[in-house]
Formats: C-alpha cells, sequence, structure tokens
C-alpha cells in the first residue's frame, strides 16, 4: 500500500562516464546523444522517464525507478555542469534519527527508515560514515520540559536507543560539555552526502540510465502535431527544452528540482504554491587546535514554532568541526555569500510567498539571527552556553548552505514533505515532489522508494 501524499491540485563531481553537452550510460562508453537546436534530428533522445534534478532526492528517486523498471528508459537532467552540488553539497552531513518530528508525519516515518537505509547502503558500497551519536542538551531549566517531551516523541517514532541522561553522564560523553539533562541520540551519525549521491548516479548509469548535465529546464511543453513529430509525440508526447533550445522528449516526468521545485512547476502548469523561500545557513569551523572539545554532535533544544534546530556542533568525516548553521533569508536561491543578490528571486519573495507575514510573526527570532550572522561574539556567546572554553579566536567563518524552504501565502512554513500533482495532458503525466527539506538527504533512499511506488501507480507503468 502506498503511504498517502500530500497533494496540491491545480540540481559534485563530473557527470559520470559523461560528455560535454551529451547523455552519458554507463556499459556505453564513447556513445553521445546530440540534442535538437531548432529543428528536430533523428538522433534527439526520448526517455519513457525524465527527472529533473540530479541532488541525492532526484537521483536517489532515479536508481529506485530503473533497479524496478530496468526496461524503461530513464534519463535525469541538470543545470549544473556537475551532480549534486547546492542542498546536497552544502549541508552538515548529519544521518538524523528521527527524534525530531510530529508522530505519523512522512517527515518522521521516512527519516527512521531512510537513516536505517543509509547506514545498510554505505556499508554495502564502502563509503565511510560515523555513528558519532548526538546530545540534545538543556542548559536552562526551562528547556527540560521541552527536552522531555522530545524524548518522549522520539519514542513514539521508533528511534533506536534513546535515553535521558544527567550531568554526570552528559560529561561521560562529552567532557567539555555542560548542561542539565540531555537526551543521548547514539543512532545520530555523519557522512558525505555528496559522496552517497553520486553514488546513487554511478549505480543509475550502470543499470542504464542516462546523465545529461548543463541541461537547465525552460520550457515544458506537448509535442507539436505534426508528420514528422506525429509518431514520437504520441509515444512521449511531453518535449522538454533548456536554455540552450535543446530539447529531449518523454512520457513521464519526475521533478525533485529543490530551489527551483515552485518555478519548474509553474512551467509545466501546475501549482506555483508552495512558493520557495531560500534561507542561508552560514557555518563557523573550529580551529583544529580545539577540535578535541567536541566528540560527537550537540545540538540545542529546538524551538517548536522553527523548522530549524538551532546553532549545534557537528563533527565531519575530515575530522573538522563545523558550528552553526543559522537562518537568515538568502537574497539569490543560491546566494552562498551575504552579498549575492537576485532581483528576481527577491520579488517573487516578497509578492508571491507570504514572507512578510512571515518576517511580522517572528519578528525578534529574524533580528537576532540577522544580529549572529553581522557578530561572531554573538554566535560565540550562544556556543558557550554548551562549551564554556570557546572563544572568538577558537573560530573562523565557515562554508554556507541555502536551505529551500516551502512557505505558504499566509506565511507559514511548510515543514513536511509535499508532493504534487497537475490536471490536463502535462500535468498528469508529472509528478513533482515540491517540498523535500531537511532530513531529506538521510531520508533520500525511503523517498525514492515512495517516489518508485507513487509512479508506478499514478502512471500504469
Amino acid at each position: 500500500m502506498v503511504p498517502a501524499l500530500r497533494y496540491i491540485r491545480g540540481a559534485c563531481g563530473p557527470a559520470l562516464g559523461g560528455f560535454p553537452g551529451g547523455f552519458s550510460s554507463a556499459g556505453r562508453p564513447g556513445r553521445s546523444w546530440p540534442l535538437c537546436q531548432g529543428g528536430r534530428p533523428a538522433s534527439t533522445r526520448s526517455f519513457d522517464v525524465v527527472v529533473i534534478g540530479g541532488g541525492i532526492v532526484g537521483l536517489a528517486s532515479a536508481r529506485a525507478l530503473i533497479l524496478r523498471h530496468p526496461a524503461l528508459s530513464i534519463g535525469v537532467l541538470e543545470k549544473e555542469k556537475d551532480l549534486a552540488i547546492h542542498q546536497t553539497g552544502h549541508n552538515s552531513g548529519v544521518i538524523h534519527s528521527g527524534i525530531y518530528y510530529k508522530p505519523e508525519s512522512l517527515k518522521a516515518k521516512l527519516c527512521v527508515q531512510g537513516a536505517a537505509l543509509i547506514y545498510e547502503y554505505c556499508k554495502q558500497k564502502g563509503i565511510s560514515y560515523k555513528q558519532c551519536g548526538k546530545l540534545i542538551v538543556a542548559v536552562e531549566q526551562e528547556e527540560i520540559p521541552r527536552l522531555q517531551a522530545l524524548y518522549e516523541r522520539g519514542r513514539q517514532n521508533g528511534v533506536q536507543g534513546l535515553r535521558l541522561i544527567q550531568q554526570e553522564d552528559i560529561k561521560k560523553k562529552e567532557p567539555y560539555c555542560r548542561g542539565l539533562m540531555a537526551i543521548d541520540c547514539p543512532y545520530t551519525g555523519i557522512v558525505d552526502y555528496r559522496q552517497v549521491a553520486l553514488s546513487f548516479a554511478k549505480d543509475f548509469q550502470e543499470a542504464g540510465g542516462f546523465v545529461l548535465t548543463n541541461f537547465e529546464v525552460k520550457d515544458i511543453e506537448l509535442a507539436k502535431e505534426s508528420p514528422s513529430r506525429s509518431k514520437d509525440g504520441m509515444k512521449y508526447p511531453i518535449v522538454i527544452r533548456n536554455t540552450k533550445g535543446e530539447e529531449v522528449q518523454c512520457q513521464y516526468v519526475v521533478t525533485c528540482a529543490g530551489l527551483y521545485s515552485d518555478r519548474i512547476s509553474e512551467l509545466s502548469g501546475c501549482n506555483p504554491d508552495p512558493q520557495i523561500v531560500p534561507f542561508r545557513g552560514d557555518y563557523l569551523i573550529l580551529k583544529p587546535e580545539k577540535c578535541y572539545l567536541v566528540k560527537g554532535n550537540i545540538y540545542p533544544v529546538p524551538d517548536s514554532r522553527f523548522p530549524f534546530l538551532g546553532v549545534h556542533f557537528t563533527p565531519r568525516m575530515d575530522g573538522s568541526i563545523w558550528l552553526g548553521p543559522n537562518a537568515v533569508l538568502a537574497f539569490k536561491r543560491e546566494g552562498y555569500r551575504p552579498f549575492d543578490f537576485s532581483a528576481r528571486d527577491i520579488m517573487d519573495v516578497i509578492i508571491k510567498s507570504g514572507l512578510i507575514k512571515l518576517v511580522f510573526q517572528n519578528f525578534s527570532y529574524g533580528v537576532n539571527e540577522m544580529y549572529k550572522a553581522c557578530f561572531l561574539s554573538a554566535t560565540v556567546k550562544h556556543l558557550q552556553k554548551f562549551i564554556p572554553e570557546i572563544t572568538v579566536s577558537d573560530i573562523l567563518r565557515g562554508p554556507a548552505g541555502v536551505r529551500a524552504q516551502a512557505l505558504d501565502r499566509d506565511g507559514n512554513l511548510i515543514e513536511d514533505f509535499v508532493f504534487d500533482g497537475g490536471v490536463g495532458d502535462i500535468g498528469n503525466r508529472i509528478l513533482h515532489v515540491r517540498n523535500a527539506p531537511s532530513p531529506a538527504a538521510t531520508s533520500s533512499l525511503a523517498i525514492s522508494g515512495m517516489i518508485a511506488d507513487e509512479v508506478q501507480q499514478r502512471f500504469n507503468l
């Protein structure tokens, strides 16, 4: 039985085995597929299913589809020259356990399932990971009831190995961390998700799938009726065209477009809501000589009013320690630097989304996040609540990521996964992944199984 999906009616390294501007498929060395520019040459490639988006969710979904339907021709379209370089390549690398999410929600179910699947996949493929655990630490008396409620939520979600611990046990796990009480979550781990995503791409190509990079989707339309196109137009009725005028044709489309999920949906004639609002998260890095202060993940007790988990301490696979992230509005959908700016992105956020309402509802929170983004001392003061030994001289500014946060027109953050169909000749052949927030990377294999189930059922594959 396919789990109920939520419906709204109405994108590393080089491409694996690829050729610039052409298709690639493992097992087909030296073979590339030229695309149509203007007219349609006989070599234009057609697919049974096209997946738009070469991030971890898109690649996992393409992999799941081709493993389940090996006779189908399946292609992945990615607008960048490399795979998995945006949200997949700019996150903390945490394998989440599923403790935070509302019981019975898709987030909770998919995270718990996904974590188990990611660990198993990494073991099978020899991908390095560390199950280093996590402490969620209450440093103020008023946080303890929220911590206890979170513990009960984790138990309801079926998270393995949870226990509440007191100050003395906190010190045993994290000698430099102070706290009144904590949840010990041993099932949490870390991994390089870009490495995982590229492994998904390799699996996909080895099974006969095609990857096309440098393909930024501009139009999605029905094939035109004409004598020269009627045969393919009936079998492959959807034409996907890029910004260079190149095109592919297909029967069905799955979109996993991340920061551009609303725009891709709108291109296909489907509902543009919910709109995507980009939030930048800036990380700090603990200097190497101070990394001994942190052994595993250390998280604050989250504020249930926000989907962000707060500034935390995260070990990385390379041995470094990241501190963060904060959460501030990005002025560009792929704006990893504070002054990156796109007039179109900002106008869309202001006019089409409920951002203004969100700002008024959470004004003090937003101001505080902006202040911490500008002044290291403010962030360090927060971090010292957990590890008092940390000073401003111990940290460096690090990388940033941009989170695709779906927002409705009333200013409400959409916290769960959203899968969206459409109506009409195109809409009936498309499944949109409209909101795949954290923990989407952890949940990617579980999400891909659900998407494969829904594609099979919806399109009668």
